[in-house]
Parts: structure tokens; sequence; C-alpha cells
């Protein structure tokens, strides 16, 4: 580990397709969705942990979430947590760690993960990030991972990069969530990479560019060194905050900006975006059935996914191709196929049943 290695871990979102499970006061990120004992926020800070200092992990997450991210990561300190007032997307949220990691140390480069992604390969994932760190420190670089796709998903943006013999490799051009024929396309190309959301810069390389991209949002959270890692510092973002604009760290800097660079990898990745997702990644037996928690007999059932509460007893006949989620007083029953629409139906339960239950 090295003094100037930092990690930011976002976890902030509310994770609205894996409802009933995640609700707005427990969002998916702090369950433990693939049934190892671990929450997706615990394994994320143990990963990241194995490179970068305890002290040096920070989380960005909403106000709401403080006092779970306490319960479960109790090795972190108050200072670690930077609460967000109000949603503002990534952008501000990665300046203002930036802002607060460089008034800490000029010579910081940092990582900015998501709390709530699926790695198999975490070796070979911790070895792209020093990689990727190393690289950074070195040069005036923003770089992101690319992950080498295997199928044409339309639920992912993708990264064009130029082809030399370099491992990083310059970035041409980002598309945003692209058709299924324009997914197919960038597929048969070879020249496009998935867009995961992890990225690796140093604090002085982020600063510059949003001063030069989003100088106004500089303005906004630049305190001159006078609040950030002091007692003044949640009096300060409460303040301020509120007034950056709301937008993606992508739409403000990565698609702009003309020094951006990708590492392509494969190290087994998932965004667990929906419980379709999920359900890829689980145990299953000889019928594609996926279990979590419960004690279950399939009956002429297959390619199900059944999640309740631990222990619960359930018996599932003639039913094909479902995910079942059992949460103490709802139960949601979709198709595998419309788990996008899982989102809708949690505005819909909002409305019939009331705000508690979502």
């Amino acid at each position: 580990m090295t003094k100037n290695y930092y990690a930011i871990i976002m976890a902030g979102g509310v994770g609205s397709r894996f409802w009933p499970v995640s609700t707005q006061k427990f969002p998916k990120q702090f369950h433990d969705m693939l049934g190892t004992g671990q929450s997706l926020i615990q394994r994320t800070f143990e990963r990241i942990n194995e490179l970068v200092p305890t002290s040096n992990i920070l989380i960005a997450t909403n106000t709401n979430y403080e006092k779970l991210v306490l319960q479960q990561l109790p090795q972190l300190g108050n200072r670690q947590l930077l609460l967000e007032p109000v949603m503002r997307n990534t952008a501000p949220c990665i300046l203002y760690a930036a802002l607060k990691i460089y008034n800490q140390n000029p010579d910081a480069v940092m990582l900015v993960a998501p709390s709530d992604h699926w790695i198999k390969d975490e070796g070979e994932f911790l070895r792209n990030i020093k990689t990727s760190f190393e690289a950074c420190s070195k040069e005036d670089i923003l770089m992101t991972l690319g992950i080498q796709p295997d199928h044409p998903n339309t639920g992912y943006g993708y990264i064009r990069y130029e082809r030399n013999s370099t491992e990083i490799k310059k970035v041409t051009r980002f598309t945003e969530k692209p058709d299924l024929e324009t997914a197919q396309q960038f597929l048969e190309s070879g020249d496009y990479l998935w867009n995961a959301g992890i990225f690796i810069w140093s604090a002085k390389s982020i600063i510059e560019a949003f001063k030069t991209y989003l100088p106004e949002m500089v303005d906004v959270l630049d305190d001159n060194n006078k609040a950030y890692n002091t007692d003044f510092e949640d009096d300060f973002i409460q303040n301020n905050y509120g007034k950056c604009e709301n937008i993606s760290i992508d739409f403000a800097v990565m698609e702009r900006a003309n020094n951006v660079h990708v590492l392509p990898v494969d190290f087994g990745w998932n965004d667990l975006g929906t419980w379709g997702s999920l359900y890829g990644k689980l145990k299953k037996d000889e019928q594609e059935n996926a279990v979590v928690g419960a004690n279950v007999i399939f009956r002429d059932a297959k390619g199900n996914m059944i999640r309740t509460q631990n222990g619960k007893r359930v018996v599932v006949q003639g039913l094909q191709d479902f995910i079942v989620v059992e949460k103490k007083d709802v139960i949601m029953i979709c198709p595998r196929k419309d788990d996008q629409d899982i989102k809708k139906i949690m505005a819909e339960a909002r409305e019939s049943f009331g705000k508690k239950y979502v």
C-alpha cells in the first residue's frame, strides 16, 4: 500500500430496480444481495482495502445513510464520510472528494468506484487499479476501466478507443446506451468497451479538468483550503452543495476532456443493476433455478429466482423464468424478461400501498 493511494466508494443510490428488497431507507448496497454473508458495500470496501489504506477510503453517500455506513463499516471515522445533503449526480460528489483529498495530500491518486458491483477476479481487478494508479501518478490523464463486452448489451454506455500496442488506450468517443443494432455493430468492430463507471486519476488532474469544463462548480465547492478536513466542512457542504449543477461526471468532464484514457480489463464484472443480472451470478440447480435465503421445493419449475427471508419455506410448481422476491409484508412476482419494469412497479406500489413500502 502507499499513502498516495485513495478511493471514493459511491454509495448514494437507491437501487430502485431491486425493489422490494432495496428501498429508500435501506438501499441495495447495504444488503447481502448474493447470500455471501456480506453486503455489497462491505465486499467493495474489503476488495479496495487490499490496495488502499483504510484511512484513505472515503464513502460518498446521502446524509440519510450515515448510520447505515458506520454500522456496516465501523472501521471508518466520521471524517471519511462525504455526506451529500441533496442528490446532485456524480460530478459534484467527485469534485468534493477531490478537493478534500487534495487538501490532505497534493500527490494523491484516487479511485472512484460504485459500491454495488460484482467482481469475480478480485486479484485481476487490483492489478488493473495498480496499473492505473501508477500511470496517473506520472501523467496528467483521466482514466477509466473498460470492460471487454461479450454480448450486445443495451443497458451500458460504450467507450471507443484507439488501437495501438500500449496497454492503456486513448479514448476517442463515449456513447450512451445504444439500441440493439448499434450495440451489435460495436461488438463486431472490436473497438468498443463497456463503461463500468470506475475511474482513476490524480486529485490534481481531475480538479484541473473541472476548472476547465465546469469552473462554476469549482467556484461553489473550492473553499481555498479553509473548511475541508476541519470541523467546518459539514457546514460548508450543507450551505453550498445544493448550489451545484445536477450532472454526471461523464457529461461534465469525461465526454469533453481530451486527455481521457482507458484500460481494457476482463475481471468478471457485473453492475448488478437488476434482479435479472443478479440471477446471472447466482448458483443454480439442474433446472436453472436460483435461491437466496429461502428453503425451496421446485416442482416442474425452471429458470426461476426465489429470494426470501432466511429459512422461509417455499413451494414452487409450474413456474418458468420468474422472479419471486419476498420482504417482510411485500411479495413481488415478475417475469425475468420484464425486470427492467420493476422501477415502474415500485412507483405504482408507492401510489397504492404507501411510501413506507418503498
